[in-house]
C-alpha cells in the first residue's frame, strides 16, 4: 500500500493511494465519488484490493489508448491479459465481468460483452466456463474451441448432451475441416444418438437430426442416407403440435420449412393449426411464413373468423397490436383494428386470469396498460355505447390490480366522457360487494359470455333479416326479435351488475366463533324437533337439496353473527320457524 498505486474497495470501488499521512497515521485515497479519503491501514487489509501494475484497471489510468485499442479490436486479447494479472491466471466469470464493466464503462458493457464472448470462445488460450460461478482460465498450452467441444462430446454419454455438443461444434468450425476423421465420428455418434436413444423427446430427436445433418454437409457426407430423415420424423401431422411446442426458438422457422417440404399439399392448413395455438416467437415465425407464402388474404379472412367464434388467443392477439402500424402488415390487420378487438383482448385476459392457479403476469394486459395509444386505437371507430360496454367490461375482468382498471377507465373517459359514471358505479358496487365462491363466479361468467358472444349477436342478425322481411307494424318475426333483445340485454345488464358487486372468497375469513359465510351450521328445529347441518356459502352457492343455503336467503341472514346455543326465528313465506344452533365448524378447516 504505497502511494500511486492503485486499489478496489469493495464498497466504493476503484481508486489511487495518494499519500501517507504520519500525523494521522492514515492513507489518503483518492475513490472516484470520495476524494481525498482518510483510512486505517489495518482496515484496508480486509476491505480493499491493491492492483498489480498490470491489471487492466491500472492499466486503464497509465496506458490509457492501449486498453481502448484492446477494448475496440481485440476482446480477447483484453481478457487474456485481464487473467494475466491474477496469480493462478485464472478468476470466476463473475470478478472477470466485474473487472471488464469496469474498464469498458457500465453503460457500454452489456451490448460489448455480448459480441466479445462471442471472439474469446473461440480463442485457444482461454478456457470458458459453462456457469458464472466457474472459472476463466489461460492455459498454459492453447487449445482450440473445436478440440475442446469434440473432447467433452466423446466424455458425454447423453444424447442431449451430445447435440447440444455437436450443435456447438458447428459454430466453431469457420471452413470445412479437410482433416474430418474426428468430425465423421461425431457425426455417426450423433446419428446413433437420434436414430436409437430413447432419451430423447419427439421435438429433441427432430433438433438432433437436423443438426446432424449440419454436421453432415461439413464433413462432406450426403444426408440422403442418414437414418431417421427430418420429414420421417414428422410425417405425422398429428405430432406437429407437440414438436412445435418444445422445438428451440432457433429452429422454429426451418421447422416451418421442413413442414412445407413434408406437407406440400396440406402446409397450409398445419400452419394455421400451429398459428392457433402458437406461443411466444413462434407465433410470429408463422405468420411471416404463411405472408411470404402468399397466403395474406387468407390469414385476414382466418384473423376475422376468430374473432367472431372467440378463438384469437392471447399471444396471436398480441402480435396484432405490436404490429398494428406496421406498413409490411396493414392490408391484413387495418380491418381488425375495431372496438370487437378491445373486446376479445379482455376476454382473453380475463380467461388466461382464470385459468392461472397463482399470480402471475398477463403479457396481453401489461402491453394493454404499457401501450398509451392502444386504448385509443381500438376506440377510434366506436360509439358511446360501445365504448361503456367495454369499459364495463374492464372494471370486471379479472386480469387487472383495481389501481391498473383505474388507470385504464381513465383512457376511456379520456375519449367518452360518459364513462366517468362507472367510476361512481364501482364505487357503490364495493360497498354493496357480494361474496361469491370461485365457482359459482365462473359460471355466472360463462353467462355473461355467453350472452354477449352468442346470443346478442345472433339477436342482432334476426333483428337484421326480419327487418327486410318488409312491413316492420306488421312483421312477427322482427317484434319478437326486438322482445328478445330487450330481455337479453335486460340479462346482460343485470350479470354485469352482479359480476361488478362480486368479491370472490375461499371462506377462509369465517370466524370459528359466530356463523359467517364459509360456516357449517348444525341446528335443531324446535317445531318438529328435526336436526339439519347446512353450509352457509356464496351470494350464488345455494343448492337446498344439498343443505347448501346462500348467506343472502332469508335462513343465512338469520344466521349470521349468531353463536353455537343461540336462537333463531325464521320466516319464509307465511311459514315461521323456531331453530336452536347446535353446532359450528368452518368449511377450511373441514377440507384441510
Amino acid at each position: 500500500m504505497e502511494p500511486e498505486a492503485y486499489v478496489v474497495h469493495r464498497s466504493w470501488g476503484f481508486g489511487q493511494i495518494k499519500s501517507y499521512d504520519e500525523a494521522t497515521e492514515r492513507l489518503i485515497i483518492d475513490f472516484q465519488d470520495k476524494p481525498g479519503h482518510a483510512m486505517d491501514p489495518a482496515f484496508c487489509v480486509s476491505t480493499m484490493d491493491v492492483l498489480p501494475a498490470n491489471h487492466i484497471l491500472a492499466r486503464k489510468e497509465t496506458e490509457p489508448d492501449t486498453i481502448k485499442d484492446l477494448i475496440d479490436n481485440n476482446p480477447a486479447q483484453l481478457v487474456v491479459e485481464a487473467l494475466q494479472a491474477y496469480p493462478s491466471q485464472a478468476t470466476t466469470a463473475i470478478d472477470l465481468e466485474i473487472t471488464l464493466a469496469q474498464a469498458v464503462g457500465e453503460s457500454k458493457f452489456k451490448k460489448w460483452w455480448s459480441a466479445a464472448k462471442k471472439v474469446v470462445a473461440k480463442d485457444p488460450r482461454i478456457a470458458v466456463p459453462a456457469k458464472k460461478t466457474e472459472l476463466y482460465v489461460l492455459r498454459e498450452t492453447p487449445v482450440s474451441a473445436k478440440d475442446e467441444l469434440i473432447e467433452a462430446f466423446l466424455g458425454t454419454r447423453s444424447a442431449r448432451r451430445r447435440i447440444a455438443l455437436a450443435e456447438k461444434l458447428i459454430t466453431a468450425i469457420d471452413e470445412k475441416d479437410e482433416d474430418s476423421e474426428e468430425l465423421t465420428k461425431v457425426l455417426h455418434i450423433v446419428t446413433e444418438s437420434v436414430r436409437e436413444s430413447n432419451q430423447l423427446e419427439l421435438a429433441e430427436r427432430l433438433y438432433g437430426a437436423a443438426i446432424r445433418d449440419d454436421l453432415a454437409g461439413l464433413a462432406g457426407v450426403d444426408v440422403a442416407t442418414l437414418e431417421p430423415s427430418q420429414g420421417e420424423i414428422i410425417a405425422d401431422v398429428r405430432d406437429l403440435p407437440e414438436i412445435a411446442d418444445a422445438i428451440p426458438v432457433g429452429f422454429q422457422s426451418r421447422l416451418l420449412e421442413l413442414i412445407k417440404a413434408t406437407h406440400p399439399i396440406e402446409s397450409r392448413d398445419v400452419v394455421f393449426n400451429l398459428l392457433k395455438s402458437s406461443q411466444g416467437k413462434f407465433t410470429t415465425e408463422c405468420i411471416n411464413f404463411l405472408v411470404e407464402n402468399g397466403y395474406s388474404d387468407d390469414l385476414a379472412e382466418t384473423f376475422k373468423r376468430w374473432q367472431v367464434e372467440q378463438n384469437l388467443r392471447a399471444p396471436v392477439l398480441l402480435w396484432i397490436v405490436k404490429n398494428r402500424n406496421s406498413k409490411k402488415f396493414a392490408s391484413l390487420l387495418n380491418d381488425l383494428i375495431t372496438p370487437r378487438l378491445l373486446s376479445a383482448i379482455f376476454f382473453a385476459i380475463d380467461y388466461e386470469a382464470l385459468q392461472a392457479a397463482s399470480a402471475r403476469r398477463i403479457p396481453l394486459a401489461d402491453i394493454l396498460s404499457d401501450d398509451p395509444d392502444l386504448i385509443a386505437d381500438l376506440l377510434s371507430t366506436a360509439d358511446p355505447e360501445t365504448a361503456r360496454d367495454l369499459a364495463n367490461t374492464l372494471m370486471l375482468n379479472q386480469g387487472f390490480e383495481e389501481l391498473t382498471k383505474k388507470s385504464l377507465l381513465a383512457r376511456f373517459i379520456k375519449i367518452f366522457p360518459a364513462t366517468q359514471s362507472l367510476v361512481a358505479g364501482d364505487a357503490e358496487a364495493k360497498e354493496e360487494a357480494l361474496l361469491v365462491s370461485r365457482e359459482s363466479y365462473e359460471r355466472r361468467h360463462e353467462e355473461y359470455d355467453l350472452i354477449v358472444t352468442k346470443k346478442i349477436p345472433e339477436n342482432s342478425k334476426a333483428i337484421a333479416t326480419a327487418r327486410e322481411h318488409g312491413d316492420l307494424k306488421e312483421n312477427s318475426e322482427y317484434k319478437m326479435a326486438k322482445q328478445d333483445q330487450s330481455v337479453l340485454m335486460a340479462q346482460k345488464a343485470q350479470l354485469e351488475k352482479d359480476l361488478a358487486n362480486a368479491r370472490i372468497t375461499d371462506f377462509s375469513e369465517a370466524a370459528t366463533d359466530m356463523i359467517g359465510v364459509g360456516s357449517i351450521v348444525s341446528l335443531k328445529n324446535l317445531g318438529n324437533g328435526q336436526t339439519p347441518t347446512y353450509k352457509v356459502l356464496g351470494a350464488w352457492d345455494s343448492d337446498p337439496d344439498n343443505f347448501i343455503i346462500a348467506y343472502k336467503t332469508p335462513l343465512g341472514q338469520a344466521l349470521l353473527g349468531k353463536r353455537v346455543g343461540e336462537q333463531v326465528k325464521v320466516k319464509i313465506g307465511n311459514t315461521e320457524e323456531d331453530y336452536e344452533i347446535t353446532g359450528l365448524k368452518r368449511i377450511v378447516d373441514q377440507q384441510a
